[in-house]
């Protein structure tokens, strides 16, 4: 059966009351078909690094992560994934730690530190895992070959997934989706191609943030998910209509 990935973190999951109805409608969607949570926790490992006096610094939109960064980062997303397993009920919080269900390899030491990509899924635990009717929940850490745990984009993690499984994938961000114009919340860009996609980036209509999550979409896309949405995920009730490609912009091949 065709699951559906969703990618939830950043700014959409800053507000607690709307979190814990994001995590409901993920439990409603659960009802029809197998879903899978991928997240992130910017805001989360933000504040729990502010309240120890350690620099949060970024590069190319990627947080450089040293080993004190990655002391910080790694219990920080696996709390926050055990309180979205419990909000959303019958859910497993995960990391790449946890049969080796994200794999990886570090990108450039020298500048990122422990940041890395993932180069392999563990599809068989995930199916084994939503086959008896659990929702996994996982955060954006891989393990590589030598067993440090990376710290990887949830994007990029999320495509990964969604790419390994074949399964569409819905990314909640704090837009509507792609705009025409990212002044107008009317100019929403329902439906594109991954040629129009690039073709709005190139021309310089897709912008800034936008920018990587198209281009996750993308590689999603490209890695085998035969769809992907981009939508927000600041009011409740978007999921199911994103979901069936009734709000945000799908994006296909």
């Amino acid at each position: 059966m065709t699951g559906l990935i969703i990618k939830y973190g950043g700014n959409a999951m800053k507000s607690i009351e709307l979190r814990r109805s994001v995590s409901k409608e993920v439990a409603g969607l659960r009802a029809a078909r197998p879903v899978i949570v991928v997240h992130g926790g910017g805001p989360v490992i933000e504040a729990s690094l502010k309240r120890l006096g350690l620099e949060s610094r970024f590069e190319r939109g990627l947080r450089v992560t040293t080993p004190e960064v990655m002391e910080v980062v790694e219990p920080a997303l696996t709390q926050l994934g055990k309180e979205l397993a419990q909000e959303i009920t019958q859910a497993i919080g995960l990391s790449g730690r946890d049969a080796q269900i994200l794999f990886g390899q570090a990108l450039d030491e020298g500048v990122y530190g422990l940041v890395g990509e993932v180069t392999r899924v563990n599809i068989s635990a995930l199916r084994a895992l939503v086959t008896v009717g659990f929702t996994p929940v996982i955060a954006s850490l891989a393990v590589d070959a030598s067993g440090r745990v990376l710290n990887v984009n949830a994007d990029s993690a999320a495509g990964a997934v969604a790419g390994a499984l074949r399964w569409p994938i819905v990314y909640l961000t704090d837009v509507p989706g792609v705009l025409a114009d990212p002044n107008d919340a009317t100019s929403l860009r329902p439906r594109l191609t991954t040629r129009e996609a690039l073709d709005l980036i190139s021309s310089g209509v897709i912008t800034g943030g936008m920018i990587p999550k198209v281009e996750s979409a993308l590689n999603a896309l490209a890695q085998g998910a035969p769809v992907a949405v981009i939508a927000s995920g600041m009011a409740a009730g978007v999921l199911e209509m994103a979901a069936a490609g009734q709000a945000g912009t799908t994006i296909l091949p």
